[in-house]
């Protein structure tokens, strides 16, 4: 009895750190969920309202849509990784911070940003 009581202490006593990973987590969802749909948006409204056909212009915005749903898929799975494991070291009391996730995904943002740079230059 005694186990189960230290064990329900020490999951109180790290509550505020797991809320804060799973806010974090949600975060990063939700700037998926954010990217997919400016990747989407750009793509759709090129071929249904574009006024000009150009097969360069044409390329890019289907290059567009398609890297920003990948970039979707690869901050998700690292999300949920880095969620996975900042769970892990919460437990252990081993915290360490990354930032080869944040430098990662802060390349892609500069590739997807020159990408709609690019596309918007060509029309």
């Amino acid at each position: 009895m005694k186990r189960n009581d230290d064990m329900d202490k020490n999951q109180l006593k790290y509550a505020q750190q797991h809320l804060a990973n799973e806010r974090t987590f949600l975060a990063w969802i939700r700037t998926v969920i954010a990217i997919v749909g400016v990747g989407f948006l750009t793509t759709s409204l090129h071929f249904t309202i574009g006024v000009h056909r150009d097969a360069r212009i044409d390329l890019i915005s289907i290059v567009l849509g398609m890297f920003a749903c990948a970039l979707g898929l690869i901050i998700t799975v690292l999300a949920t990784a880095a969620y996975l494991q900042k769970r892990r070291q919460i437990h252990e009391g081993t915290f360490q911070p990354s930032s080869v996730n944040v430098i990662l995904i802060a390349v892609f943002m500069v590739i997807l940003l020159s990408m709609i740079v690019l596309y918007f230059s060509f029309l």
